[in-house]
């Protein structure tokens, strides 16, 4: 009879803990971390305590409490779990970064999306897919690798952190900036098959139009700021359809472009309004220069604002996230993942770029090599992240789990 391979070995683990790592990720999902308001602390509270039963200790490190206020959030307290296999500089330390920050729910729901209900292989809730169910991929590939690789050198470290949501400053990067961690290679919570090595940047911002209160019975005695605020949209719109003619050079990136996701303002309906704000997000493709592309919106908003007799604007930036692009050095982790990626999903699983932003880029600015890999579908809209009825197949879990515990055997080898 054939030995079982290393890797196979690894694969029965974790079919044999698969419920449990279903009821780990079913208890994550049940703790609400709605981002806003970001009341994050009691969900990394608790899955300390999920951690420590499993015995993996967790470090918590609280945000003081000033600097979450200043930065419109409750509370921060990101997590470290240390796991080293041998000397200090005897291997490579590899990172698993998952954030536990969501996004509310919004309407459209047919399940409650705190309550992980499973149904046809499915589990449904905010943050099954992105990134809650990585907070399990991560840490059932740690405990395989432990029970069956048993490496002796380097080390692997979980950092679970609660500032995605609002540019990962105060997640990784806070971490990072204190000194907390300094991993040679990340992996970072990924949403589907690919094994994404650049990403968008992403500018944030705040336009705030004012004009003049007065009755809608005599307007001709206020300055309307809606009407203005008009202007500026269909003039940011405009700039909009012109983004479609720059494209990327990178696959799985298009091309840059703008949403204004929330408006408000004015207070009655027989009130011109005196104000009105709206925020807006411009995706940047790698190739783009982040200080040009705000130069260039300020100008768009106060050219606009300029012909609007009695209006004036302020404009707020609110986050400045910049590109991924891979460093050399990521190498080794997109031919490991790729590598088992193939041999466990059975289809080639290419590596590209994705219009989204994530916090990976705060450790690639520091010189350290990371990739996005995790459970989720072929697709990141089969997924419904960030829409109602979000969901992971369970067999995704399954496979990514398997997938990186047999890289990190290799990485660490």
């Amino acid at each position: 009879m054939t030995a079982p391979t290393p890797y196979a070995a690894l694969d029965a683990w974790i079919d044999a803990h698969f419920d449990e790592q279903v009821q780990f990720l079913q208890a994550l999902v049940r703790v609400p971390t709605d981002t806003p308001p970001g009341n994050n602390a009691p969900h990394a509270e608790r899955t300390a305590e999920l951690l420590q039963a499993m015995g993996l200790q967790a470090e918590q490190h609280p945000v003081p409490a000033d600097e979450v206020a200043a930065y419109g959030m409750q509370s921060i307290t990101n997590l470290i779990v240390r796991r080293p296999y041998g000397a200090p500089g005897s291997g490579r330390v590899m990172a698993l970064n998952a954030h536990g920050d969501v996004v509310p729910p919004g309407e459209g729901w047919t399940h409650d999306p705190y309550g992980a209900a499973i149904e046809g292989g499915a589990m449904y809730g905010r943050a099954t897919a992105v990134s809650k169910s990585d907070f399990a991929t991560f840490t059932f590939a740690v405990r395989a690798l432990e029970a069956v690789a048993r490496p002796q050198r380097g080390g692997v470290e979980l950092h679970f952190t609660y500032d995605e949501e609002f540019g990962g400053e105060l997640g990784p990067g806070w971490l990072l900036k204190k000194g907390l961690t300094s991993p040679d290679l990340l992996i970072a919570a990924g949403f589907s098959y690919e094994v994404v090595t650049a990403h968008n940047g992403c500018l944030q911002m705040e336009v705030t139009v004012h004009g003049k209160m007065a009755h809608a019975a005599v307007p001709h005695t206020g300055v309307d700021a809606l009407q203005a605020a008009v202007k500026i949209l269909n003039a940011l719109y405009a700039q909009n359809e012109a983004y479609r003619q720059i494209t990327s050079n990178v696959a799985g990136i298009k091309h840059p472009y703008l949403n204004v996701g929330r408006i408000e303002g004015g207070t009655n309906t027989n009130v011109v309004p005196g104000k009105v704000s709206f925020k807006l997000d411009r995706r940047m493709i790698p190739e783009e220069n982040p200080a040009e592309v705000e130069a260039a919106i300020r100008r768009v908003i106060e050219t606009a604002a300029a012909a609007c007799e009695g209006v004036t604007v302020d404009i707020r930036r609110l986050l400045l996230a910049n590109a991924m692009t891979p460093l050399p050095g990521n190498q080794p982790l997109v031919q490991a993942l790729q590598t088992h990626a193939q041999a466990v999903l059975g289809e080639a699983i290419p590596a590209v770029g994705t219009p989204l932003y994530t916090d990976v880029r705060l450790y690639v600015e520091r010189g350290i090599p990371g990739v996005i890999y995790g459970a989720g579908p072929r697709t990141v809209l089969e997924s419904h992240a960030k829409r109602a009825d979000e969901r992971l197949q369970l067999e995704d879990l399954r496979r990514a789990t398997k997938v990186v515990a047999r890289a990190l055997a290799d990485l660490l080898a």
